[in-house]
């Protein structure tokens, strides 16, 4: 078996240098054939410099994706990768040494099934703020955070795998690439485009399957354990869904259904309020709900300009 693992990154050179130092502590099964792909989206930094550094340590490629956005990376790994299977990490992650052994093991039991995921236990950069303590499983996933237990278990569209830590076969991902539309880049925070990608898949028939012993951790910044960076996370959540179909019985105000606008006042109105004399497990929900409908009125992103900017 030949498998593909993909990086895509940008500008975060000292980061993709430890995620590559963790590679090179792989445990790899004597008739596993592996290559490692980074994809360096238009980088500034040292980069390129990093991945030829590992490449008397790793079977490693990199290659260059000068279109801005994380879909446009995701796709010409894609297209790059030589594997029957692509496992997909990122940039900011350190993976178990049983990782991509599990994810082997796991392929040859589950022939028929198209994608895979484990598990994501994040690494907070200490002292996290109090607040963020209390709240963390209530936003979690604004961190990467996923854990759906000890066994395998058949995936479900409430039960998707995320981008750190996942693997579709490759003839399938083909079939299915990612959608820039559904991208971060510089001058949007919409964020999703595995989760897009892989409900697509389970429209299909596609079948997916959890791996729990493929585990890795996910580094978290001190800048990223703020209220900003939640908010910024759920307003493209809301920009996300501002991208699908609205019902025609909605009543419209300055071009956005009306209960949105009054959901995003109202909920923003009980936050401030809420956090001044209550606990955070409280006025987080508020926050998270405002954020939401900020990002739905904000509408969806900007079409792509042509231009190269950095940033995703």
């Amino acid at each position: 078996m030949h498998i593909t693992i993909a990086i895509c990154t940008w500008n975060r050179a000292d980061l993709l240098r430890q995620t590559l130092d963790g590679m090179t502590r792989l445990l790899i099964p004597p008739e596993l054939d592996w290559e490692l792909v980074v994809i360096n989206n238009n980088s500034t930094d040292a980069t390129p410099a990093v991945i030829s550094e590992a490449a008397d340590r790793l079977p490693i490629r990199g290659c260059f994706e000068p279109h801005q956005g994380k879909s446009h990376a995701l796709n010409l790994a894609t297209t790059e990768a030589r594997g029957e299977y692509i496992v997909w990490t990122d940039d900011d992650v350190l993976v178990d040494q049983h990782w991509l052994a599990e994810y082997a093991a796991a392929f040859q039991r589950r022939p028929d099934a198209s994608f895979f995921g484990g598990p994501i236990e994040p690494w907070l950069v200490p002292p996290s703020p109090d607040w963020l303590t209390c709240v963390f499983n209530r936003v979690s996933n604004v961190y990467g955070a996923r854990d759906l237990g000890p066994e395998p278990v058949r995936l479900t569209v409430q039960t998707l795998p995320f981008g750190a830590n996942m693997a579709v076969r490759t003839a399938e991902q083909r079939r299915f690439p990612y959608d820039p539309a559904v991208s971060r880049r510089p001058d949007s925070p919409v964020r999703g485009e595995e989760t897009f990608m892989l409900r697509r898949m389970l429209d299909a028939g596609c079948e997916g399957w959890w791996v729990p012993d493929a585990r890795v951790r996910h580094w978290v910044p001190r800048g990223h354990q703020t209220l900003a960076y939640i908010r910024d996370y759920f307003v493209g959540l809301g920009q996300a869904r501002a991208m699908g179909p609205q019902p025609s019985h909605y009543t419209w105000l300055f071009g956005r259904p009306r209960f949105i606008w009054r959901q995003a006042i109202e909920e923003e109105v009980r936050y401030w309020a809420t956090r001044m004399v209550s606990r955070p497990e409280t006025w987080i929900q508020h926050f998270i709900r405002a954020s939401l409908a900020w990002g739905q009125l904000r509408g969806p992103p900007p079409a792509e300009s042509d231009k190269d900017a950095p940033g995703q």
